[in-house]
């Protein structure tokens, strides 16, 4: 039973947390990225560090800290003052593959962060050179089924999320593909635009423009639900893939220690700016869908994938 002096500590707490959340922000909010300028994530992130300025008056200021897979950026934030004046923006591979792919990992989602909401979800697709044959993911598994190994598929790296998808499928169909990493999401759709590798597992806003110049054919999505700008690309449960899931999220997170008050602002004004109707537009016409959800419910989107990349790791015995 908690004494009178403990039930007015608390209360204390919580009202000097209210307090702070009221005059919350008074002084430029640091957006952390854990990559260069230009990828996804760092694009989100200037574009809702954009809209939240506009529409709030807010000074988001986006710092890149690239390196290390994602762990440089990811543990200055864990270390940084737990005020809401220092937070991350990351993605799938930071807390739903990093610590599933690696046995010493510096920081933990429990014990360092508070999700604080999911920003945008882009699927991930399945493509092919539009030279050959595959364009269904029917024609994939029955090539696939036929010549183990000899059907190859391109990827942004070795352990990457799309590379894990692409395992994925290749494990839910019942064939084996041969993977080729590259260095990055650019050269990885290149090489598939190229002729170098004939399949490739991207995200849309990276195969967009090979698309729309013939070179590139979409398969399907690898994704359970369909998208409403593109209802001509299947999903793979309608080749009888059914299990298979894989969209890359970014979302929002503060060190562990942040008061409660700031987080739920945080998710409140951030879920607003992304009800926007130019904003999720300008999200949709990247080939993402905007978030906005609780933390509660992000922190278990967050768990799931990580399941389900573990699941992958040991089915395909893949090491990073």
């Amino acid at each position: 039973m908690k004494t009178p002096r403990t039930l007015a500590c608390a209360l204390l707490t919580i009202t000097a947390s209210a307090v702070h959340a009221q005059d919350y922000p008074n002084r430029p909010i640091r957006m952390v990225v854990p990559f260069a300028a230009g990828g996804v994530v760092d694009v989100t992130a200037r574009l809702l560090a954009q809209k939240l300025t506009e529409r709030l008056g807010w000074n988001v200021i986006v710092e890149n800290k690239p390196g290390g897979n994602g762990f440089i950026a990811v543990n200055y934030v864990a270390q940084a003052p737990a005020d809401g004046y220092t937070l991350l923006m990351a993605h799938t591979g930071e807390f739903s593959v990093n610590p599933a792919l690696f046995k010493n990992v510096p920081y933990d989602l429990e014990r360092d962060f508070k999700p604080i909401t999911l920003v945008s979800d882009t699927p991930l697709l399945l493509v092919a050179n539009a030279a050959t044959p595959y364009k269904t993911f029917d024609d994939v598994i029955k090539a696939g089924k036929a010549k183990p190994e000899a059907l190859a598929f391109s990827s942004p790296g070795a352990g990457s999320y799309n590379h894990l998808a692409g395992e994925w499928f290749a494990l839910e169909a019942g064939v084996k593909l041969m993977h080729v990493p590259y260095k990055g999401g650019a050269p990885a759709v290149a090489a598939i635009a190229a002729g170098e590798v004939p399949l490739g597992v991207v995200a849309v806003p990276a195969v967009l423009p090979h698309v729309k110049t013939g070179r590139v054919a979409v398969v399907g999505l690898l994704t359970q639900r369909t998208m409403a700008d593109h209802p001509e690309w299947k999903t793979a449960q309608s080749a009888g893939v059914p299990r298979v899931d894989a969209s890359n999220w970014v979302g929002m997170f503060a060190p562990k220690n942040t008061p409660d008050a700031i987080v739920e602002k945080l998710h409140r004004e951030v879920a607003g700016t992304l009800a926007d109707k130019e904003v999720r537009q300008r999200f949709a016409d990247a080939g993402a869908t905007v978030g906005g959800m609780p933390p509660a419910e992000f922190k278990q989107r967050i768990e799931f994938d990580l399941k389900n990349v573990r699941d992958v790791i040991e089915r395909a015995r893949i090491e990073p």
